[in-house]
């Protein structure tokens, strides 16, 4: 048998599922109910533009986030022994083999009004909080199930710098500030812009973290698109165009980040 036979089951599994549903996608964005060619699809998604600005800032956020807290994480795992290294990583990937809902229903537990978060202020003598239902709660949803993507990446890129770079630059008299920064920082850069990709796109797209930590007081771009398909105000065409131009923009996106990402790498290596 030709090795080009093994592609055809995976020719097919593109054709029904990603293909076809985009040609779809882009059938009814440019067209009305009866079929007509038409762009006010477009022109009506003017009226929703604070849903596209808060679904990119709150992704923008989350994305900051899961930077300052996985770099320093990613980082310190890397100068660990092996076995240290094996037993964090996989606490790390621990709440990713369980179901994705089931981690959004815990938080709701923990985040909501009479939840454990405020049981243990008020334990302390502590002021209640009032997080759920709120962008902050939709945030700490994303950095929660999202920062994994953003560990690993840096991970397996940091791991990965010859230890001789760092005695050769200490011996040259560099100081560990200084190691960090001109050799460590510059040469982790692709695993960043890796874990910026992997971070940002899904969080821009959910809609189960702001239906449920956000309790339909927070509305994002994924929440808008499922609307338009399922909910009462059904508008498929409609639907179509803002997930299509929510397609153009994260494509955009990660565009930006490979170019950026190739001219830091050419730069690191001169």
């Amino acid at each position: 048998m030709k090795p080009k036979f093994f592609s055809v089951p995976y020719i097919i599994w593109m054709s029904v599922f990603v293909v076809a549903p985009i040609v779809l996608v882009l059938f009814y964005a440019f067209t009305t109910a009866d079929g007509e060619l038409t762009l006010s699809n477009f022109s009506a998604m003017g009226r929703f533009l604070s849903v596209f600005t808060r679904s990119f800032w709150l992704a923008l956020i989350s994305t900051i986030i899961c930077i300052v807290i996985g770099y320093p994480v990613a980082y310190i795992l890397s100068r660990e022994g092996l076995r240290v290294q094996r037993l964090m990583i996989m606490l790390i990937m621990l709440p990713m083999w369980m179901n994705f809902l089931l981690r959004t229903y815990a938080w709701m537990s923990i985040l909501e009004n009479t939840g454990l978060l405020n049981r243990l202020l008020i334990t302390i003598g502590l002021p209640t909080l009032n997080i759920i239902n709120t962008p902050s709660a939709v945030v700490i949803g994303m950095v929660y199930n999202f920062l994994p993507f953003m560990i690993l990446p840096i991970y397996s890129v940091i791991v990965k710098i010859d230890r001789s770079l760092y005695e050769a630059a200490h011996d040259l008299g560099a100081n560990t500030l200084s190691v960090f920064r001109r050799l460590v920082i510059p040469m982790s850069l692709p695993g960043v812009l890796s874990g910026v990709m992997m971070v940002f796109v899904p969080a821009v797209s959910t809609f189960v973290i702001s239906q449920l930590l956000g309790g339909g007081m927070v509305m994002l771009l994924g929440d808008l698109i499922e609307m338009q398909f399922l909910g009462t105000a059904y508008n498929p065409h409609l639907g179509s165009a803002i997930a299509l131009v929510m397609m153009i923009i994260v494509i955009l996106f990660m565009y930006v980040m490979n170019r950026f990402g190739e001219g830091e790498e050419k730069a690191v290596g001169m």
